[in-house]
């Protein structure tokens, strides 16, 4: 992208690429990365290269290192860029410290996310391209965010999309996309499926209230022929 302008005060916002060719839409979402802030910190002591993520196992313990005494938590180990991520790393690594028997973090099937929009996207698991890629037998479900009555306690006309990821031998779900306006209360409820890994059958028998949104979960199981 080398260029962006805006048609009048609340026009449409077009993009301008290096080939010469534009494109336009209502907003630009622009996402520049991050940088790990390992360059002054001393890492370079312990064989490790300054201004680069710290790799760690399956027990935040960042390889390489003599010892095993070192724990990386949060963006710095560049797992998962998420701050409930860094908090949920923390108090592993706490747990990790004291002996405890902990979760392999190797593991990092339900990683969920949210950006923050109008209408709102998140999800968690992977999506259905990854999942496929992988290599994963599964059958992807959808429903309309907007099909429930619940829907209008967010307002008229919601529009949006929510899908789950069927692993067909299992017949668990692993991975759960929404969009809408506020679905990122929806978000939860997904990422205790996959990591319980709850049976269908099993889903089907834990009831969303009415009126709410989170009536999509009903629609999605009887798409899925429960």
């Amino acid at each position: 992208m080398t260029a962006v302008r805006r048609d009048g005060g609340d026009g449409p916002v077009t993009a301008t690429l290096a080939d010469g060719r534009e494109l336009v839409g209502d907003e630009i979402l622009v996402a520049v990365g991050r940088r790990p802030k390992t360059s002054d910190i001393g890492v370079e002591q312990f064989g490790l290269e300054p201004g680069k993520f710290l790799d760690v196992d399956e027990r935040i313990r960042v390889k390489g290192v003599d010892g095993r005494w070192l724990y990386a938590v949060g963006d710095v180990n560049g797992l998962a860029l998420l701050t409930h991520m860094g908090k949920y790393q923390g108090r592993l690594c706490g747990d990790v410290i004291l002996g405890k028997d902990v979760v392999d973090l190797a593991d990092r099937r339900a990683v969920p996310r949210v950006t923050f929009t109008d209408p709102q996207v998140c999800g968690v698991g992977p999506t259905e391209q990854e999942a496929r890629e992988q290599g994963m037998d599964i059958r992807a479900v959808k429903t309309g965010t907007g099909d429930v009555a619940g829907a209008y306690v967010q307002g008229n006309d919601i529009k949006g999309t929510s899908q789950i990821l069927v692993d067909e031998r299992r017949r668990t779900v692993v991975g759960a996309t929404f969009t809408g306006p506020a679905v990122q209360e929806l978000l939860h409820s997904a990422t205790i499926a996959i990591v319980g890994e709850v049976p269908l059958e099993k889903l089907w028998h834990a009831v969303p209230t009415f009126p709410t949104v989170s009536e999509v979960w009903l629609r999605l199981l009887e798409a899925y022929g429960l």
